[in-house]
């Protein structure tokens, strides 16, 4: 059985703004937070595409990651993910191809079939495009031939991209990319911080239909696990209301800028919204460093995954760090 030292472990940041914020403070916190993280040992920063959100800073998501590379030394960082439906592949390649010839052995390519955004965003996205879901495998084979090896008869290239070879991810919620996944003998990340319900299927789903490539010999798991650390139970019980009211706001179709904790979310929610609020974030650890890292044990030993990356919306940007700084903690220690 695998231990929390065994398992690598990473962040997410969805670069959240605040009510009384903006987008610039947003984007120097997600540089902030990376150099932070960097320093505690994470493996990855990963950010997240996502569009027409007013409390959501990642949109132009390779032009910030260039951004968090030229900040950090050490730490990959990478998509998570670029959502593959709104881009021409080459555009991609092209884009990711640049990111690694100038911080090479630290880019990562997470690519997801979902748009990001609502459908009317989408179509405002791809204008004449008719990118779809339904190309995603397609999609996915084309880009991997623009950062694979040139071929004589290659007539299109990505310049930069050629050859680079950027380490492509899966990214998903539901059964569809853990078996593409499994089938190409890609790596995986599940998209457990907010569909918890299917995890273990698509896990066993991808595992099920691996088959070893020049990429992967063996399966690789990871899940997304969202994040309130605090010093004690109650501290990261009050910081929490900060990420219910933002996913109540998302459930509501309501402006998803973040919102300060609350003493108490009674008279902020109905008994169903609680209990899909509740749903979206089943795999939360939220608790001082003995609750949660028995939690984070528990989910280790039932999935046995390679690496967990954690998302933290937490209202206060020192709240953010000392979040993962206490989880990195946990995870070092086993």
């Amino acid at each position: 059985m695998k231990q929390l030292s065994e398992v690598k472990f990473s962040t997410l940041d969805l670069v959240p703004v605040r009510a009384d914020g903006n987008a610039a403070r947003s984007l120097r916190n997600s540089l902030d937070l990376a150099q932070h993280v960097e320093k505690f040992g994470y493996t990855r920063f990963w950010v997240a595409e996502h569009h027409n959100m007013d409390g959501i800073a990642s949109s132009a998501t390779a032009v910030l990651l260039s951004y968090l590379a030229g900040g950090t030394s050490s730490i990959r960082v990478g998509s998570g993910g670029v959502m593959l439906p709104n881009h021409a592949p080459l555009v991609i390649a092209e884009q990711f191809g640049t990111l690694e010839s100038l911080f090479p052995g630290r880019i990562d390519l997470g690519l997801g079939r979902a748009p990001g955004s609502d459908q009317m965003t989408a179509r405002a996205l791809r204008r004449e495009r008719s990118g779809s879901a339904d190309d995603f495998p397609e999609d996915v084979a084309e880009l991997m031939r623009y950062l694979g090896p040139r071929t004589p008869d290659q007539r299109i290239i990505a310049m930069p991209g050629t050859g680079t070879q950027v380490p492509v991810w899966l990214l998903g919620s539901s059964l569809f990319s853990a078996q593409l996944a499994g089938e190409r003998g890609l790596p995986y990340a599940f998209a457990s911080h907010f569909a918890p319900r299917y995890m273990h299927e698509a896990i066993r789903v991808y595992r099920n239909h691996f088959k070893p490539s020049a990429v992967l010999e063996k399966p690789y798991v990871m899940l997304g696990v969202p994040l309130v650390a605090a010093d004690t139970d109650e501290q990261a019980d009050y910081l929490a209301t900060s990420v219910y009211q933002r996913i109540l706001a998302l459930m509501r179709g309501q402006s998803l800028v973040q919102r300060p904790p609350v003493e108490t979310m009674n008279g902020l929610w109905l008994p169903y919204e609680k209990e899909a609020v509740g749903d979206f974030l089943g795999l939360a650890m939220v608790g001082g460093p003995q609750k949660n890292r028995a939690k984070l044990q528990v989910l280790i030993e039932q999935t046995q995954a390679d690496e967990l990356i954690f998302t933290s919306d937490l209202y206060e940007h020192a709240d953010r760090l000392h979040s993962y700084e206490l989880l990195a903690q946990v995870m070092k220690e086993g």
